[in-house]
């Protein structure tokens, strides 16, 4: 699976405006619903089982990254998108360091095998310097659907 069959550009936030783990979920979901991607009534509750989730157990996996993720009844398809730090957001990170790139990725109940071939695309991508890299240097929607879809064509980046 590749990150344009899944992953929402128009829903990237190049710079968020939120400071902490929770707003900066809200800001991400609330994205992607006026991308039209999630159904507004639904946001709520996902969002608020995506913070239930984080404090369960953290999705930051340290270098500055966090893939808050959860499947939910709400949503039809994959669907991901991201947001950037330059601050960095406590994350409650695996190595307590901030986090500075935010993949918000939302599955449906019903379709494990996409979630993990989505989750697998993303991990794969985050654990090469260079694209950790790049990311950080983003600084608009075209800058990441441009990284995002070179990393589709070459899986080094």
């Amino acid at each position: 699976m590749k990150f344009k069959d899944f992953f929402c550009f128009k829903a990237a936030i190049a710079q968020l405006q939120s400071g902490k783990r929770d707003e900066a979920v809200e800001e991400l979901v609330s994205s992607l619903e006026k991308c039209g991607k999630l159904p507004k009534e639904s946001s709520k509750s996902i969002i608020k089982a995506i913070i239930k989730r984080e404090n369960e157990a953290s999705t930051g996996l340290g270098r500055g990254v966090a893939i808050p993720h959860v499947k939910h009844k709400a949503v039809d398809e994959i669907i991901a998108t991201i947001g950037l730090s330059d601050e960095g957001i406590d994350f409650f990170a695996l190595d307590k360091m901030p986090v500075h790139s935010i993949i918000l990725m939302l599955s449906p109940l019903d379709d494990p095998d996409k979630h993990l071939q989505a989750m697998e695309n993303i991990f794969k991508h985050l654990q090469i310097e260079k694209f950790r890299k790049f990311l950080r240097q983003c600084r608009s929607q075209d800058q990441i659907k441009d990284l995002f879809m070179e990393a589709d064509e070459d899986p080094s980046l």
